[in-house]
């Protein structure tokens, strides 16, 4: 499912017009990004939380060169669906 298909379903069950759900939507997902960003992060009960991992530094190597690189600490967004959430999918 694309952004494009989601603004579409909204619609369709709202009766709000495409442009505008189209701007709230991009809306959400701006304020979601911004929230990361600040490294807090977004719960949505019943739905799940967007949290930000933090990666230690690793030492990694290039098999074809045969050298040793190191990559460095760093944050990754991630997503955690809630309990509800993994229940309805499994079932």
């Amino acid at each position: 499912m694309t952004k494009a298909d989601i603004v579409n379903e909204v619609a369709k069950a709202t009766g709000i017009e495409k442009i505008t759900v189209q701007t709230v939507v991009e809306a959400f997902m701006e304020s979601v990004k911004d929230s990361l960003v600040k490294k807090e992060p977004v719960y949505l009960r019943g739905f799940g939380s967007f949290i930000i991992k933090h990666r230690a530094q690793k030492a990694a190597r290039n098999i074809t060169q045969k050298t040793t690189l190191t990559i460095p600490a760093h944050d990754i967004p991630a997503f955690k669906p809630a309990k509800v959430f993994v229940s309805a999918v499994k079932n």
